[in-house]
């Protein structure tokens, strides 16, 4: 599909990637995924290597941070093509939340923290995680914690509760969201975002929550972690205090279309491998699956599905690159449900066309399948993007 946001420039880029991703990764991404992850670390560390030897290295960044350079729109093209494998953003340091972390950093952190932390994840040296849902509180409102950052001289003391702080396991740091002024009449500034180097006495990496019956460990697991009287430097604040809620919505509305390109990457694979088993599988000597009618109609729902998710993201990616993200609330909240829904509906056709093999771990759909099923809950349910968009909607009509 050619798409109306794509150039000169754009198109060669996205040549290279896909053909490092053809030669390098796709060959060997089932075997990785299906091993213990440090098991593949030293394969993929070698690929990283490659990438940044191959100027593909973090397209998000500004060439003088060591990156491509990329507008928001075509970081999102790119992010489309390296998603279509489940460890491409991983080799070429754009994965979350360490992709999240650094634009946080790049806008608010203090130059004493970029220097110690934020160019050495850059550079793919260490990783980072972020730590703002709880167990206990609903984690589509940010508002709702029971994390605590108390200001005692020039340190925090940090106590709480967090899961599904993705990648906590084997991360050099964390930033979390926590109260450092819970009586604050505006709830929205209550929070603040701090710091906190995994290293800190206090700090526990309590498991990896099994997601489907996968733990999962290093960047692809989703820790339960616990803060008891965690004492940082009061220097290792985010941007200034009270402001937290304002940070998690910066941080938010880039990362839901970072995500629904990925999104639409996972669907481009499953639709490729549903296009090929469906072609191959025969069902007589002169019949294959596509040649039913039903098959038939799943690929070009399937085709329809996704060229409208891409275009819809893209365009809200333009927008908030012209406008702001306060401009695209509304977008924000299509696209996140919407890209969302056709990802499982993808999926879902991919594997019925495989049959028994594609429940199986031979193909990436079984992954996918296990761990995209989150997409319809984290970043917001659906139900409460569909809810606040209609309540957007719906105010122009209210007399």
């Amino acid at each position: 599909m050619v798409s109306l946001f794509q150039t000169d420039k754009i198109n060669a880029l996205l040549h290279k990637y896909k053909f490092f991703l053809e030669k390098e990764v796709y060959p060997i991404e089932v075997q990785i995924i299906n091993n213990p992850f440090r098991q593949s670390l030293p394969v993929l560390e070698k690929l990283r290597a490659k990438a940044k030897e191959q100027n593909l290295w973090a397209p998000h960044l500004s060439e003088q941070e060591g990156g491509l350079g990329l507008s928001l729109v075509e970081f999102a093209q790119v992010s489309e093509l390296v998603g279509t494998s489940p460890v491409g953003h991983y080799i070429f340091n754009c994965q979350a939340p360490d992709v999240g972390n650094m634009e946080l950093m790049h806008q608010f952190a203090s130059a004493e923290l970029k220097e110690k932390y934020l160019i050495p994840l850059r550079q793919g040296k260490i990783r980072s995680c972020f730590a703002m849902t709880e167990p206990d509180f609903a984690g589509s409102n940010p508002v709702n914690m029971a994390t605590t950052a108390t200001r005692e001289g020039d340190y925090y003391i940090i106590n709480g509760h967090k899961w599904f702080t993705t990648g906590a396991d084997g991360a050099a740091f964390t930033i979390v969201m926590a109260l450092t002024d819970p009586q604050n009449q505006n709830q929205y500034s209550r929070a603040s975002m701090i710091l906190v180097p995994l290293s800190t006495p206090g700090y526990e990496l309590v498991r990896n929550i099994p997601i489907m019956g996968d733990a999962g460990e290093d960047y692809m697991s989703h820790g339960e972690v616990k803060f008891t009287n965690c004492k940082v430097p009061a220097s290792n604040l985010i941007g200034e205090e009270g402001k937290g809620f304002a940070l998690a919505q910066a941080r938010l509305g880039p990362g839901r279309i970072h995500h629904c390109m990925r999104w639409i990457g996972i669907c481009e694979r499953a639709f490729d491998l549903m296009g090929k088993r469906a072609s191959s599988r025969k069902l007589s000597i002169d019949k294959v699956l596509a040649d039913q009618q039903m098959i038939q109609f799943w690929i070009a729902e399937s085709r329809a599905e996704i060229n409208a998710a891409r275009l819809m993201v893209l365009h809200t990616a333009y927008s908030m690159e012209k406008e702001g993200a306060k401009a695209v609330k509304d977008e924000i909240s299509t696209i996140k449900f919407f890209v969302a829904d056709v990802l499982m509906k993808v999926i879902d056709r991919a594997i019925q066309v495989h049959g028994a093999l594609g429940i199986t771990d031979d193909t990436l759909l079984s992954f996918w399948y296990r761990h995209e099923r989150g997409a319809r809950i984290y970043d917001g349910p659906d139900e409460v993007h569909k809810s606040a968009l209609a309540k957007s909607i719906l105010k122009k009509y209210r007399i």
